[in-house]
């Protein structure tokens, strides 16, 4: 399960490295980026493929969404919760997902995302991971359009999970799909099914450490939550054998 984020860069930064997607609404994001401690039901600058309000062309664009999906027809009286990752094996044919995966793709830049090893009980140790050039890359998601009961369109998107790769299987069973950059222009592609790409990413890619316990509150919200710790041999010793 992927439900914590985290994105260092500038606005500006986010925008030049996916400097092929237009600037779309990116400035309602000025005071949130950059966020260390990214979680559900909060605001992100996402990729989508849409149309342009001049034109029928459809381009990649930045958009706001907001992180928990809401399927379009859910009436407000449904008690769901929000999907905030879906799985990749049954994304298809998933009724609340089949749709938007099959026309409403996206991408999410990230700087990394964190997870959780669990011990007995309930101890548990988040680590944080990303890339090793530590360089933005974008996780694979699919996006909704829900009208609100108050006559508003909110944008809302979940994060794709598959298999862990060599890496991740030392903390848990399963991962965000991150897709490579030759990979973006098919994810936003009107292809219905490009499940090719929802695999693991490459380990040997990634680097992973861990970190303070201060990402479990979302009152924490400074940089120092990415910064790796020294593990207590003594509380861990069973999972450094």
């Amino acid at each position: 399960m992927c439900s914590r984020v985290y994105i260092k860069e500038s606005l500006h930064e986010l925008a030049r490295r996916f400097a092929f997607a237009g600037q779309g609404d990116l400035d309602g994001l000025v005071d949130r980026i950059p966020r260390y401690n990214g979680a559900p039901r909060l605001v992100y600058a996402i990729i989508i493929q849409d149309a342009g309000p001049e034109t029928d062309i459809m381009a990649p664009v930045f958009a706001m969404a907001v992180w928990g999906l809401v399927p379009a027809l859910m009436k407000p009286s449904d008690r769901r919760l929000p999907l905030i990752n879906i799985r990749c094996e049954n994304i298809a044919t998933h009724g609340l997902s089949g749709p938007a995966y099959r026309s409403r793709r996206c991408l999410i830049p990230v700087n990394g995302f964190f997870e959780w090893k669990y011990a007995s009980g309930r101890d548990k140790q988040p680590y944080a991971v990303a890339m090793k050039t530590d360089v933005l890359f974008a996780l694979a998601g699919i996006w909704e359009v829900w009208r609100h009961p108050a006559g508003i369109d909110i944008r809302t998107f979940a994060v794709i999970t598959c298999p862990s790769n060599e890496l991740m299987a030392n903390i848990s069973k399963r991962m965000p799909v991150i897709l490579r950059q030759k990979d973006y222009e098919r994810w936003l592609s009107p292809d219905p099914n490009p499940s090719d790409l929802m695999k693991p990413y490459p380990a040997e890619l990634m680097t992973m450490w861990p970190t303070g316990t201060g990402v479990d509150s979302l009152k924490n919200t400074g940089p120092e939550i990415i910064n790796p710790v020294a593990l207590d041999p003594q509380r861990w010793n069973c999972w450094l054998s």
